[in-house]
């Protein structure tokens, strides 16, 4: 019987772990060990792009990219880990409930918004972190247009100034004049705690952001936080009221749930510490790769964030150790010791940095040209075609 390495899910570390660990074994020609990924969905979800209109087209079907390369697929949802019998419940796609056995298992269940308890923020609120959540957000724009013109119909607060959030609500000027009309009386609020626009991502960077937020209308309420929402809007914690039909709540994001089956250390926002080859301390048949991996990219005390940038890495080098693991044969420790941003401005273009201090090295329209390609190009999945899929795959292969 073959060997089983189970992947949970089809994200960027999990599709990347796919083909990185098929890749090794084909190189060693070990033909005895199956790799299979469990997902609710045989498709990338692009969602460093959910805060773009049209947000129903950013998926791209990996089916057939796994036939290519021999990596057998699972439509469903991994609810339990036990790891004592090695063993994932999951509820298969016709609602059933099912078992799946491994011999190593691959964590990439990717994290989530962890929508806070500010009354009000489930009820009323929208967000741009799941597919789903950013369709009903689209829908809700749409629906706009039937409404008669307010105040409120014209205005959108996003809740919280990190990349998300700048990004959500630097687009958000150009989607609401595409549907209410260029003549539209529109507001675009970025609610922050901080005392400066863009502060918290740092102080050159904080610049192109303030720049690019008077140029496209966006403007910042500074020293605050929602403390409620509802059907009107939000209150703040200064007292301010503002009228609003969307909220957009963009804070707070955490390793999906699945972490806390496994036992072993996880950092403050969930993620299992791994070794430098990504095994779970603690855990010899147990990986984690993406969003639920506490990995250090570097030896001077930087740790990967909740990044594509960071997954893709990730995930390479995931599935490579896990099958070295299982070929005998030394593994690759992750290394990323390069970090870059570049963050979409909406119609004012987009600001590329380098380095964990953001040096700005592009702005404006420079920078929107390389965000575009991001986002349309080399985030995507490769080609399903055997070859082309394992030469993307090796965990050596530099990328930014």
């Amino acid at each position: 019987m073959k060997q089983q390495i189970l992947v949970i899910g089809a994200g960027f570390g999990g599709m990347w772990t796919a083909l990185s660990a098929t890749r090794l074994f084909d190189i060693h020609g070990h033909n005895d060990v199956e790799v299979t990924v469990l997902a609710p969905q045989a498709e990338l979800r692009v969602r460093p792009r959910f805060y773009e209109p049209n947000a129903h087209q950013l998926a791209a079907p990996i089916g057939e990219l796994f036939d290519a390369v021999g990596v057998k697929f699972i439509k469903g949802a991994a609810d339990s880990i036990d790891v004592e019998r090695k063993q994932v419940g999951y509820t298969d796609a016709a609602g059933a409930k099912k078992l799946c056995s491994y011999d190593k298992l691959v964590l990439a269940t990717g994290s989530g918004l962890a929508t806070p308890n500010t009354p009000g923020v489930s009820e009323h609120a929208f967000d741009v972190d799941q597919i789903e959540q950013a369709v009903r957000l689209e829908n809700h724009l749409k629906a706009l247009a039937n409404q008669p013109a307010s105040k409120a119909r014209n205005t959108v607060v996003v809740a919280g100034g990190g990349f998300t959030g700048i990004e959500t609500a630097t687009e958000m000027p150009t989607r609401l004049r595409a549907i209410l009309g260029e003549g539209a009386d529109i507001e675009v609020i970025i609610v922050d705690r901080g005392n400066k626009i863009g502060g918290s991502m740092g102080e050159e960077i904080a610049q192109s952001i303030a720049e690019a937020s008077l140029a496209t209308g966006v403007k910042w309420h500074l020293n605050a936080s929602v403390v409620s929402v509802d059907g009107n809007g939000v209150s703040l914690s200064d007292g301010t009221h503002i009228e609003a039909s969307t909220v957009i709540w963009t804070t707070g994001v955490r390793a999906s749930s699945l972490t806390a089956q496994i036992p072993a250390e996880r950092d403050h926002l969930g993620r299992l510490h791994v070794d430098a080859h990504l095994k779970v301390i603690g855990q010899d048949d147990i990986f984690a790769t993406g969003d639920v991996a506490h990995a250090a990219s570097d030896a001077i005390g930087n740790y990967a964030l909740m990044t594509c940038q960071h997954a893709i890495v990730l995930g390479r080098h995931a599935g490579n150790n896990v099958a070295a693991q299982i070929l005998g044969v030394a593994p690759t420790p992750y290394s990323q010791p390069k970090y870059v941003t570049c963050l979409d401005l909406g119609a004012w273009g987009a600001v590329y940095t380098e380095g964990w201090d953001r040096q700005v090295k592009l702005v404006k329209q420079e920078a929107k040209a390389l965000k575009t390609q991001i986002n349309t190009q080399w985030i995507y999945p490769p080609a399903a075609n055997r070859e082309a899929a394992w030469a993307a795959a090796d965990p050596l292969i530099p990328i930014a």
